[in-house]
C-alpha cells in the first residue's frame, strides 16, 4: 500500500513537471507558431534569477512566483522587440535565431556565473510514507501545475484578451480590421509564454544544481510534450503531459530512471507514428 502511494504521488509529480516546463512553450509555440529554440534557456534564467533573489534575502516564494517570470518575461518581450517580431511566419529562420540567442544565454550565465553547480533548498521538508520517503515540494509542484492550467483555461477561454489573442493567431487581417494591433498581441503573448518559462526554472531551482548548461535538459521534454499534445493548448498540453508522466515513471520503478527517459522518449516517436497530429488532432478536437 505504501509503495502503491508513492508511485502515484511519484507519477502525478511527473506529470505536473512536463506540465509546468512545456506551458510557456505551449504558448509560444502553440499559438504563435514560433520555434523558440532558447526556451530551456528561458527556464536556466528563470533558475538564476530565483538562485540571486533568495540570496539577496527575498522570500523564496516571492523569488519563484514573481521574480523569475517577471525577468524572464522582460528578456522575452526584449527579444521578441528585437528579434522575433521581424521573423513571424519564418519558421527556420526564427530557428536559427533562438538557437544563437540560447548560445548567447549560455555565453553570458557562465560569465555571470561560471561553471559551478548551484542552487536553493526545497522550502518544503520531506517526510516518510511507511518505509519510503517523499519529497514534499513535490506536492507544491502538483498543486502549481493544476492551478497554471486552470488559470491558462480561465484567461484564454474566459476573457476578453484571450479571445483577441487566439482570433489574432487565426487571423491576424480580421483583427487588424476590428481595431486590433496584432503586434501589440504578438508582443503581449510572448511576453506571457517567456513568464511562464521563467516560472517554470523558478519552481524548479530548489530540486536541481542550477548551471548554465540546465536548460538543455528541459527542451527536449517541452517540444515532444508540446508536439504531441496537437493544435489543442489546454487540453492537449495536459493529455500529453499525462501520457509521457506515466510512462515514464512506470519505467523508472520497474528499472531505473535512465530505462524511464528512454521509455518516454519511444512512447513519443510511438505516438506520433500512430497520430501524425498529435493526440488532439484525433481525440478532443474543438477543445482549447
Amino acid at each position: 500500500m505504501d509503495l502503491a502511494t508513492v508511485l502515484i504521488v511519484e507519477i502525478f509529480y511527473s506529470i505536473a513537471v512536463l506540465v509546468v516546463i512545456s506551458a510557456g512553450l505551449a504558448v509560444v509555440f502553440g499559438m504563435m507558431r514560433v520555434i523558440n529554440l532558447a526556451h530551456g534557456e528561458f527556464l536556466m534564467a528563470g533558475g538564476y534569477a530565483t538562485i540571486v533573489a533568495v540570496n539577496a534575502g527575498i522570500n523564496i516564494y516571492v523569488a519563484m512566483l514573481i521574480v523569475a517570470p517577471l525577468v524572464v518575461g522582460l528578456i522575452g518581450l526584449v527579444v521578441e522587440r528585437l528579434v522575433i517580431r521581424h521573423l513571424y511566419g519564418r519558421l527556420v529562420d526564427t530557428m536559427l535565431a533562438s538557437w544563437g540567442l540560447s548560445l548567447v544565454m549560455i555565453g553570458l550565465a557562465t560569465m555571470i556565473f561560471g561553471n559551478t553547480t548551484t542552487g536553493i533548498s526545497p522550502p518544503i521538508a520531506g517526510f516518510a510514507i511507511g518505509g519510503y520517503q517523499i519529497n514534499g515540494y513535490n506536492f507544491f509542484i502538483i498543486v502549481v501545475a493544476a492551478l497554471l492550467l486552470v488559470a491558462m483555461y480561465a484567461l484564454l477561454a474566459g476573457t476578453r484578451a484571450g479571445l483577441v489573442a487566439r482570433g489574432t493567431m487565426q487571423r491576424a487581417d480580421m483583427a487588424a480590421a476590428l481595431g486590433y494591433s496584432p503586434d501589440r498581441v504578438y508582443m503581449v503573448t510572448f511576453f506571457c509564454g517567456s513568464a511562464l518559462s521563467g516560472l517554470a526554472g523558478g519552481l524548479l531551482a530548489p530540486l536541481v544544481g542550477l548551471v548554465p548548461t540546465t536548460g538543455g535538459t528541459y527542451i527536449a521534454k517541452a517540444f515532444i510534450t508540446v508536439i504531441s499534445g496537437g493544435a489543442s493548448i489546454i487540453v492537449g498540453l495536459l493529455s500529453s503531459a499525462t501520457l509521457f508522466g506515466l510512462v515514464s515513471q512506470l519505467f523508472t520503478f520497474a528499472a531505473s530512471p535512465v530505462v524511464g527517459e528512454v521509455a518516454l522518449l519511444v512512447a513519443a516517436v510511438v505516438l506520433l507514428r500512430l497520430l501524425p497530429q498529435g493526440i488532439t488532432g484525433r481525440f478532443f478536437r474543438g477543445r482549447l
